[in-house]
């Protein structure tokens, strides 16, 4: 097991190495200039100088090799530079966001698994009942409707019910508050978010649960268990789930890995400022050190949630450690 681990651990670096390169390459491909934009905008008058003394400050006419090993060095000692839009540290730009993105990312994925697992496993027990066919619509339903619609239905729903219940509106909260320094204010801010992506991805999970469960039930040892007179619980929580839970891992590992960064419309319905926002941010501003560093982290927060689910991989499946 141990050398199962260290050889998936020696694959995360040349990963995130090509990552790099792929990364650095592609944003100089992109148009835009941020001096230019500092200045008045593509297409406006600008100082010409004053364009060129931006441009040698943040290191953007230097060669493209001493930009690529700046950036490569950098990454290296975790020294990921300064935004080129705020002279802002990019570590304290993604700092002051990453517990919110984080936060809403876990709520979620927890949502999605407590809705996901009990429905998937019970629409494959009792397949083609109509537990199953409410199961599937349910599931289908959250496919179909995105978690952005689903966010403004529960803000106009609380708005609402607020509204004929206490005499006076809910609204979102303006300022992140930590968890540890207030849970309920906290909570209060996240745990729509969270519930209206959580389903979203629920569907998936819960359609993936499904069909994993599905097959495992018809093979052949799981007859065999049948036939010795075991229970049908027994049978599912001991002998199915277990095989069954390898694709359900993959799903929810990449899902978790997506919410890192992929909630820009949420994030904006909710009037919350995570990795999303800013993501969308560096990009317009053309800022390429923290648009790298973002990608960056959403490339290794991928390549490790890879690395977690190979780990869950080998402990459910003994034989995948000596393949």
């Amino acid at each position: 097991m141990y050398t199962y681990i260290i050889k998936r651990l020696f694959m995360l670096f040349p990963t995130l190495f090509g990552a790099a390169i792929l990364i650095f390459i592609l944003l100089r491909l992109v148009p835009g200039d941020v001096c230019q934009l500092k200045f008045g905008g593509e297409g406006s008058y600008a100082d010409p100088q004053q364009i060129l003394d931006c441009q040698n400050r943040l290191g953007l006419t230097d060669p493209i090799y001493i930009q690529f090993l700046d950036y490569v060095a950098g990454f290296a000692t975790f020294d990921f530079g300064v935004s080129m839009w705020t002279s802002q540290p990019v570590v304290h730009e993604i700092a002051i966001r990453f517990e919110l993105s984080l936060q809403i990312a876990v709520m979620a994925t927890l949502v999605s698994i407590i809705i996901a697992l009990p429905l998937g496993i019970l629409a494959a027990a009792k397949q083609n009942t109509w537990i199953d066919y409410t199961v599937r619509g349910f599931s289908i339903a959250g496919i179909a409707m995105p978690s952005f619609w689903l966010g403004i239905l529960i803000i106009l729903g609380l708005l609402i019910g607020s509204q004929a219940w206490f005499g006076r509106p809910w609204m979102p909260p303006i300022t992140f508050i930590s968890f540890f320094q207030d849970p309920l204010h906290n909570l209060s801010q996240l745990i729509w978010p969270a519930l209206a992506t959580g389903y979203r991805y629920s569907a998936v999970a819960t359609r993936m649960t499904r069909s994993a469960m599905l097959d495992v039930l018809h093979e052949d040892y799981v007859r065999t268990a049948r036939s010795k007179g075991l229970l049908e619980k027994v049978i599912i929580n001991k002998h199915a789930l277990k095989n069954a839970m390898l694709p359900v891992i993959t799903i929810i590992g990449i899902e978790f890995a997506f919410l890192m960064g992929g909630l820009v419309v949420t994030e904006q319905v909710f009037n919350l400022n995570g990795l999303g926002k800013l993501f969308v941010s560096a990009v317009t501003q053309s800022d390429y050190t923290l648009t790298q560093a973002l990608v960056m982290l959403v490339v290794a927060i991928f390549v490790f949630m890879n690395f977690l689910v190979d780990l869950m991989y080998a402990w459910l499946d003994p034989r995948i450690r000596y393949s």
